[in-house]
């Protein structure tokens, strides 16, 4: 599996919060959910994200939002208007000011706002949970991100805005899949965007030397690598090949395949069923011991306490 591929099998989303908004101008919603990713797609209307830092973006139908958290961001038809409600975690809904929640109700399954026929519809998926995205995918996107509806063709918005209103029996299984494959599609599309904020392996992935190493590095990160073999394999000297690879990368390869190990691992002992020592002979480590000294060195607990503190997939 290569390292684009691993990130982006990371989300898992389980029970995850989606919610159909219908509105009519004037509306603004203050999130403070804390909520580790989000994304949000307009369905028709348009609205603006705007973030406490950084400039405010306007969002047009078929446009879809991808929002990194913890920190707070307001939903609105303009960004000067007053937020009207609170969204706090567990999507506690509160007024501005502190009074009694009304103007925004219920409208039917999965559905609110302040009008039933507003010109304005939005599609809200939250992802509530750490253990659900992987902290390598929250690590390489920025803040905010969106993908303008007319620079790709998915059927993934229009589906999802059917679906998210039935309560057919195992309807939230398929609304956590179609979350899933919605973020997957639109962070690929993002990635392969000119001038898209991707990390440095991913650009480097195109360089004739480091982007082989690269891919060795990704693909077989058990093998016992060295700088010596792997600039044999791509055909250069180990001085060179730790120059480019560290000027591309930002870091040399031996520190980059340990992070890309303990990365994996980390993804591994999400798995209900996962030892420290099978993960550890997973990723290119002798020994459960072994393992769990880098794992803690890097991250600061045991891969034991790790898997403690971050739940599993299928969890509740």
């Amino acid at each position: 599996m290569d390292a684009f591929t691993s990130l982006l099998d990371g989300p898992r989303a389980h029970g995850a919060f989606l919610l159909r908004s219908v509105l009519a101008p004037p509306w603004s919603m203050r999130i403070e959910d804390r909520a580790p990713l989000t994304l949000v797609a307009m369905v028709q209307g348009d609205a603006w994200i705007v973030p406490d830092k950084g400039a405010a973006v306007r969002l047009d139908p078929g446009d879809v939002a991808v929002v990194r958290g913890p920190d707070p961001y307001t939903v609105a038809d303009e960004p000067t208007t007053a937020p009207q409600v609170v969204i706090r975690p567990d999507q506690v809904c509160v007024a501005a000011d502190g009074r009694e929640l009304s103007g925004m109700v219920e409208q039917g399954v999965r559905t609110w706002g302040n009008r039933a026929d507003g010109p304005t519809m939005l599609l809200t998926g939250t992802y509530a949970m750490q253990g659900e995205v992987s902290r390598r995918l929250l690590g390489v996107l920025p803040p905010l991100l969106v993908v303008p509806g007319d620079s790709w063709d998915s059927p993934l918005v229009r589906l999802l805005a059917t679906e998210i209103v039935r309560n057919d029996p195992g309807q939230q299984a398929v609304l956590d899949r179609l979350l899933d494959l919605l973020l997957i599609a639109v962070l690929r599309e993002w990635f392969g965007r000119p001038g898209a904020e991707a990390p440095a392996w991913y650009r480097a992935y195109g360089d004739p030397v480091v982007g082989p190493a690269l891919r060795m590095l990704h693909n077989d990160p058990a093998q016992p690598w060295t700088v010596a073999t792997l600039a044999a394999r791509v055909g250069v000297s180990r001085a060179a090949l730790a120059r480019r690879f560290t000027a591309l990368v930002g870091e040399p390869p031996m520190s980059y395949l340990t992070g890309w190990r303990l990365a994996l691992a980390a993804d591994l002992l999400r798995e209900p069923d996962a030892t420290v020592g099978a993960v550890a002979r997973q990723v290119g480590y002798g020994s459960s011991f072994a393992l769990s000294t880098a794992f803690k060195r890097h991250r600061g607990l045991s891969p034991r306490e790790y898997r403690s503190a971050v739940p599993h997939p299928g969890s509740v």
